[in-house]
């Protein structure tokens, strides 16, 4: 209780979610410039991926990118795939999540196992949205489309969301969106849901059961 509390009292104070909000600001501009001058190849679906990792995550969402998203990899792996696909999950999970967040506990007033059930439909349906609609931009059908998002990601979602889902009402309490504790303990809930779902993912590409996002080298301009 002791460690709850030091840590409610670090993310209640307004100091460091500005510091934390001035660093994914800083995060977010490394990234598009290294995206408008060296990686201008990568966009379409991808480039919106890295964007919403950064910004969900700042820092460590930059360092995931340069580590496994950018066409100047030394060399493609099993583990920068597996990064580029738990991003990929996470930028349509993370939307979910903020958007459950925020009906339930600041429109709705809603807490506990509520919170969470709903949190977790919210975070579930987007990214479970965002890896069927490419497929049927491609041409696969909606239910071959949705057959092959709930085989390849549910795993990775459900993982990444009880991690996140469970720190966040841990972190936070009561608190709403009146409070920094509120936005902090969201912001790094994200991250942490980040960290849980990578080995989920390496897993899942070792086994077959997914592919993961192409190799960045590969890009052409207009993919």
């Amino acid at each position: 209780m002791e460690v709850l509390e030091n840590l409610r009292s670090i993310f209640s104070d307004p100091r460091i979610l500005s510091l934390w909000v001035g660093l994914v600001l800083f995060s977010l501009l490394l990234l598009l410039l290294d995206l408008l001058r060296a990686n201008r190849q990568i966009q379409g679906l991808m480039r919106w991926v890295w964007i919403l990792t950064v910004a969900y995550s700042g820092p460590l969402g930059l360092a995931v990118y340069f580590y496994s998203g950018r066409r100047q990899i030394s060399n493609d792996s099993i583990w920068r795939r597996g990064f580029r696909s738990v991003a990929h999950c996470y930028s349509g999970c993370g939307a979910g999540e903020m958007a459950g967040l925020l009906l339930t506990v600041g429109v709705l007033g809603l807490s506990g196992w509520w919170v969470a059930g709903i949190t977790f439909l919210f975070a579930y349906l987007a990214g479970f949205g965002l890896t069927v609609g490419p497929l049927m931009q491609d041409g696969v059908a909606l239910g071959k489309a949705s057959s092959d998002a709930f085989w390849s990601e549910s795993a990775s979602i459900t993982i990444m969301e009880i991690v996140a889902i469970g720190v966040d009402l841990w972190l936070a309490g009561d608190a709403g969106p009146g409070n920094p504790l509120f936005w902090s303990s969201m912001l790094f809930s994200l991250s942490i849901g980040l960290l849980a779902a990578y080995p989920v993912n390496v897993l899942l590409i070792h086994f077959g059961v997914k592919e993961g996002m192409h190799d960045p080298r590969m890009a052409q301009a207009g993919d």
